[in-house]
């Protein structure tokens, strides 16, 4: 089995992916499809950039993110406390993709995923700037300063209930205006109808939180 044509990260041994991770991907991508998603857009190259999981605001959103992105070849990483990636978890989330942080670090978590691109040929990650599920009035900006400090793109990514499309919008390389560089995001988001829209955020107000 060729574990990178089925959408898997790019691994840092020789181990296949576990038992359970297959299984896991196979069901969300089984489940994606039986619910009658569909897969859209074009994977940029080179595949190093952040892709911005918006609007976030359900749980069903992380999941039916996981089959499209391995419905098109995605090798999507996320961001997860290092605490995660200890016994008996540990395997499991670096086979789903996850990338361990350390928040006692002394340098911050942008800077921890700037090196993370530095030392990799091939790194999507995935961020949801509204950080929660919740009712949130406004984006957090980390994404975009991973993105301006690795000198890579924002992907627009999308889950839109209303046609039940997901996949990958335009990439936008942010040029240090932040203002000007969300409002071509933005322009984007306004045709994407999320689960629940009286959650989703309409704010591009700075909070420099990740």
């Amino acid at each position: 089995m060729d574990f990178q044509q089925e959408g898997w990260p790019p691994r840092t041994d020789d181990r296949p992916p576990t038992l359970l991770s297959r299984l896991v991907r196979r069901l969300l991508l089984l489940l994606y499809r039986r619910h009658g998603w569909r897969a859209e857009g074009v994977v940029p190259e080179p595949r190093r950039f952040v892709i911005i999981a918006a609007p976030h605001t359900s749980n069903w959103d992380f999941l039916y993110f996981l089959g499209l992105t391995t419905d098109l070849g995605v090798k999507a990483h996320f961001m997860a406390k290092t605490s995660l990636f200890r016994w008996p978890l540990g395997r499991f989330m670096r086979d789903m993709g996850g990338v361990p942080v350390e928040r006692s670090y002394n340098r911050g978590q942008v800077q921890q995923m700037v090196e993370e691109f530095a030392r990799r040929d091939e790194f999507m990650l995935t961020i949801a700037p509204e950080g929660t599920r919740g009712n949130v009035r406004h984006w957090r900006t980390g994404f975009y300063q991973i993105a301006l400090a690795a000198r890579v793109p924002l992907v627009c990514g999308l889950m839109d209930y209303g046609r039940k499309v997901g996949g990958l919008g335009p990439a936008i390389m942010p040029t240090g205006d932040y203002a000007e560089d969300m409002k071509k995001i933005m322009d984007f988001y306004k045709s994407v109808t999320p689960r629940h829209p009286d959650r989703a955020g309409t704010d591009i107000i700075k909070d420099s939180r990740l």
